[in-house]
């Protein structure tokens, strides 16, 4: 209910102040399955953009820093988000992400750990093909069209959905190709390493 109204509030004044246009809403799976949304990271309102066009509840993995505040921290735990050290190997984040997927939930992670302005697929690590995999979750790649300048129209592009093998054992260098991969789907670009 609390997610719910304050995606409708907020999204309600965001459609309007960055004219937000949705394309590829066909391949939103219509299903209530378990979903990993993976989207390009410009800017801080991304995760709130896809929110407010997405049906679902979505349950996103937010850098630490945004939970020192405790205010912030708590109302950012209220609509479903958790924090995820960006500098090492989160365990607990993981399992957090693992438990909702298992749970039938829609996870959402910016694989670029941070908001970028220059593509580099090099510094995609395995965390979204690993996630993916273990959980045989569909992986919905977003992007994030527009620089969020008022009236200007910002544009989200559902692409087409992935499933990564479940049967295949691949090892981590595999994994992070799968991941770099997914991120070029998220930006249109074509596939390098064809593992998917």
């Amino acid at each position: 209910m609390f997610y719910n109204f304050i995606r409708n509030f907020v999204g309600f004044f965001l459609k309007i102040i960055y004219r937000v246009e949705v394309l590829g809403i066909e391949n939103i799976p219509t299903d209530e399955k378990r979903l990993i949304i993976c989207g390009n990271h410009k800017c801080n309102l991304d995760p709130v953009t896809i929110s407010a066009v997405f049906d679902r509840q979505i349950f996103w993995m937010a850098k630490k820093e945004l939970f020192n505040n405790k205010l912030l921290g708590g109302f950012l735990r209220k609509l479903g988000a958790f924090p995820v050290d960006r500098q090492g190997n989160d365990l607990k984040a993981i399992k957090n992400a693992l438990k909702i997927l298992k749970d039938g939930e829609v996870l959402g992670i910016f694989p670029e750990g941070t908001r970028v302005k220059e593509i580099d697929y090099t510094k995609i690590k395995s965390g979204i093909a690993l996630i993916a995999q273990k959980t045989n979750s569909e992986v919905l790649p977003v992007f994030i069209e527009g620089d969020y300048k008022p009236f200007r129209k910002v544009k989200v592009h559902f692409r087409k959905p992935v499933r990564i093998n479940k049967e295949i054992k691949y090892s981590n260098e595999e994994l992070e190709n799968i991941s770099q991969d997914i991120m070029r789907i998220v930006y249109g670009d074509e596939v390098k390493w064809k593992l998917l």
